[in-house]
C-alpha cells in the first residue's frame, strides 16, 4: 500500500512540457525517458503524429452463448453404432481430408460473429501505433468508436491531434504506457488504396519515388534524424574551437578547382532562342560549338602534359581522347555541309545583355572564398550546397550535394590532419551519444556493423602515407588484382584507396602529398616541384571522405600555376590579391556530408540520404 502510494507520489512530481509553439508533447519526451514514459502515468497531454499501424477490437465482448445442457440420460448398456451415427461421427475427419486435398472446406453451418456494426450497442476500440517522427518507437494510442469515426482514424498515414491521459498499457510486454484518448482534434484522413506506405518494408529504391512521403518510414526518419545530429555536431565542434561560421554564394563566375563541370547560370536562353533565325540548325550548331570548346581544352591539357613530362599513361590516354574530339568535329562538319538550306554560322550569346553582365555559375566549392575570411577572420567555417554536371549515375555522386568546408588561418599541412581527424571523432561520439535509438534501428534493419564502426574509428590513430609510398605499396601487392593500372601521377582509383585503408592499414588513413598534376592549382607547391601538399582521408568501406591540404600562399608560384592550367586570370585576380596584401600561410579542407551521412547509416546508395536528391537525369520534386 505504501509503496503504490510512493509511486504516486513521484508520478505527481514528473511533468512533461508540451512544445513551446504547439501544445502537443513530442513522443520522445515520453518514450524516449530510461522508464519509457511509466513515471507519466496520469498526465493529460495532447499529441500529434502519423498511424503507422491499427487494430480494431469490441469493447467488453461477451462470451458465447453456452450450448444447451444435454438431458440426463439413464444409464443403459452396450448399444450398437449404427452406419449413419459412424459416418456423422467422422463428418470432422472428411472435412480436413477434403480441405488438404481441395484447398478449401466445403459449405458449413453459418456461424454468428461478434462485430460492432451487427451489434449497434457494442462498443468499438482502435489500438493505434503512433510516430509524430521525433523518435523511433511509436505510441499506442486507444481510441473508442464513440470518441470518433474509427473507420478514418484506422488506415495507415492518416494524422491525428488528440487529447487524453497516459495511463499503463493494456497490453503487457510490449508498451509501457498508451494514450486513452478522450477528445480528438484533428483527423487527416488519406485514400488508404491510393497512398503508396500502406505496405511493409518497402524497399528504399521504391521510396525514391516517393521523396514526398518517405520521411514518413522509420527508415528515412532515422537518417534525417542522424543527419540533423551531425548537422548540429560539426557547429558545436568548431564553435568551441573558435571557427566563426560564414555564408559563401552559391552563385560565382570561377572554379574553385580549376577542371570542373559547372552548371552555367543565365537568363539569355529563352531569349536566344527566339531571336535565332529559323532555318539555322540550332542542334546541330550547338553540339559543333561544344566540340570545338572541347577541343580546346583537350589541347591544353595535352600540352600541359608534354611539359610536366611525368605521366606518360595519362599522356596518351589525353592525345586519344583529342583525336576522337576532332574527329567527332568533322563528322558534325560534314553533316551541316550536307544539310540544304541551313546557315552554318552560330548565334554567339551576349553575356553582357546576361543577369550578371557575365558567364556565371553554381558553385563546385566555396572554398576560395572562404580563403578570404581567414585571411582576416581566423578560423572560419561553412556548411552549403555544391553542384557538378558530370553526367554519372555513381551511387556517391550527386548534381547537387552538401560540405562541410574550412580554412584555418596560420596553419600548415600537419594542422589540418590533426583538425580533420579530430573532427571526424567528435562526429562519431556525439551520434553514439545522441542518436542511441537510432543507431540500434539502423544496426537492426540496415547494417549491424555501423555502431561497431563508429566505436572503432574512436578508438583508432589515423594512418599517415604519403601518396608516392602509396603507389609503391600498391605496385608490390600479390594478393589482389586491381582494375585499375597503378602508375605514379594517375589519381588513387577507389579499390586502391579501400586497399590501404581496409587491409593494409584497417583503419582510417590519410594519403598526402599528391602530385601536382592531379590536384586543384591552389594547392601548396611543394621542394620537390613535382607534388603538393594535398590530404585525402581514406575510411574503410567508404573511400576518400575529406580532401584538403595547405593552401599556395606565394603569389609567384600560384601566378604560375593559373598561367600554366589557361585559367582566365581577370577572374582569379581577386583570388591573387589575396597574396599580394597581407598574404599568411593557411589550410583547410573539405567533408562530403552526404557521403558522411551514408557511411554513418550504412546504406549504399547517397541518394536514399539526401531529402530531395537530384542526379543525373532526375530532378522530380
Amino acid at each position: 500500500m505504501e509503496s503504490e502510494e510512493g509511486a504516486k507520489m513521484v508520478q505527481s512530481l514528473v511533468n512533461v512540457t508540451p512544445s513551446k509553439y504547439s501544445k502537443r508533447v513530442l513522443l520522445k519526451s515520453i518514450l524516449g525517458r530510461s522508464d519509457n514514459g511509466w513515471e507519466l502515468v496520469g498526465q493529460r497531454i495532447i499529441i500529434g503524429g502519423w498511424v503507422k499501424s491499427s487494430k480494431e477490437q469490441i469493447k467488453d465482448l461477451p462470451p458465447p452463448p453456452p450450448p444447451p445442457e444435454a438431458a440426463p440420460k439413464k444409464e443403459e448398456g452396450p448399444k450398437e453404432v449404427s452406419c449413419v451415427e459412424l459416418l456423422q461421427s467422422r463428418i470432422p475427419l472428411f472435412r480436413t481430408i477434403i480441405k488438404a486435398l481441395t484447398g478449401h472446406y466445403p459449405t458449413q453451418e453459418k456461424v454468428e460473429t461478434w462485430s460492432a456494426s451487427a451489434r449497434p450497442n457494442l462498443t468499438s476500440i482502435a489500438y493505434l501505433q503512433v510516430n509524430d517522427g521525433s523518435c523511433v518507437l511509436n505510441l499506442q494510442v486507444v481510441v473508442e468508436s464513440s470518441v470518433a469515426p474509427l473507420n478514418q482514424l484506422m488506415p495507415t498515414g492518416t494524422s491525428i491531434l488528440a487529447e487524453g491521459v497516459l495511463k499503463q498499457s493494456s497490453v503487457q510486454g510490449k508498451h509501457v504506457v498508451e494514450l486513452n484518448v478522450e477528445k480528438v482534434l484533428h483527423i487527416g484522413i488519406v485514400d488508404h488504396v491510393k497512398y503508396p506506405l500502406a505496405m511493409r518494408r518497402i524497399p528504399v529504391d521504391v521510396l525514391r519515388g516517393y521523396s514526398h512521403l518517405r520521411p514518413r518510414t522509420i527508415t528515412v526518419a532515422s537518417v534525417t534524424r542522424i543527419r540533423n545530429a551531425l548537422t548540429y555536431a560539426t557547429h558545436a565542434f568548431f564553435q568551441n574551437n573558435d571557427f566563426l561560421h560564414v555564408h559563401v554564394p552559391i552563385i560565382t563566375t570561377i572554379d574553385a578547382k580549376g577542371f570542373s563541370e559547372k552548371f552555367q547560370v543565365t537568363s539569355l536562353s529563352g531569349k536566344a532562342d527566339k531571336e535565332q533565325p529559323k532555318e539555322t540548325n540550332d542542334i546541330g550548331a550547338i553540339n559543333l560549338e561544344v566540340v570545338r570548346g572541347a577541343i580546346k581544352e583537350k589541347s591544353n591539357k595535352v600540352d600541359e602534359l608534354k611539359r610536366s613530362d611525368s605521366n606518360r599513361e595519362a599522356l596518351s590516354a589525353a592525345l586519344q581522347d583529342l583525336k576522337k574530339a576532332n574527329e567527332l568535329a568533322l563528322q558534325l562538319e560534314a553533316q551541316e555541309k550536307s544539310k540544304p538550306g541551313t546557315l552554318s554560322k552560330v548565334v554567339e550569346v551576349d553575356f553582357s545583355k546576361d543577369f550578371f553582365g557575365r558567364q556565371a555559375y553554381l558553385t563546385v566549392s566555396g572554398q576560395l572564398h572562404l580563403e578570404s575570411y581567414a585571411c582576416a577572420l581566423g578560423n572560419v567555417y561553412t556548411i552549403g550546397p555544391t553542384f557538378q554536371a558530370e553526367k554519372t549515375q555513381n551511387t556517391k555522386h550527386l548534381a547537387e550535394s552538401w560540405v562541410v568546408e574550412l580554412e584555418m588561418a596560420f596553419a600548415d599541412l600537419e594542422d589540418v590532419m590533426n583538425c580533420a581527424e579530430d573532427y571526424l571523432k567528435f562526429l562519431c561520439q556525439w551520434v553514439l551519444e545522441h542518436c542511441s535509438d537510432d543507431m540500434g534501428f539502423v544496426c537492426k534493419r540496415i547494417d549491424n556493423t555501423s555502431i561497431e564502426r563508429l566505436q572503432f574509428l574512436l578508438s583508432s590513430s589515423f594512418g599517415k602515407i604519403t601518396y608516392t609510398q602509396a603507389v609503391e605499396l600498391l605496385k608490390i601487392v600479390t594478393d589482389k588484382t586491381f582494375e585499375t593500372k597503378i602508375e605514379w601521377g594517375v589519381p588513387l582509383a577507389e579499390e586502391h584507396e579501400s586497399y590501404l585503408a581496409e587491409e593494409v592499414y584497417k583503419r582510417p588513413v590519410i594519403i598526402y602529398n599528391h602530385p601536382k598534376e592531379i590536384k586543384p592549382f591552389h594547392m601548396r607547391l611543394n621542394d620537390d616541384e613535382r607534388t603538393v601538399a594535398a590530404i585525402d582521408v581514406v575510411l574503410p568501406k567508404t573511400g576518400t571522405l575529406i580532401r584538403g591540404g595547405q593552401r599556395e600562399e606565394r603569389f609567384d608560384i600560384l601566378s604560375t600555376r593559373v598561367k600554366e592550367l589557361n585559367l582566365p586570370k581577370e577572374q582569379y585576380e581577386w583570388y591573387l590579391d589575396l597574396r599580394r596584401q597581407g598574404t599568411i600561410k593557411h589550410s583547410g579542407f573539405s567533408l562530403d556530408f552526404d557521403l558522411l551521412v551514408l557511411w554513418v547509416s550504412g546504406l549504399y546508395d547517397m541518394r536514399d540520404v539526401v531529402p530531395f536528391p537530384r542526379s543525373y537525369g532526375n530532378v522530380n520534386f
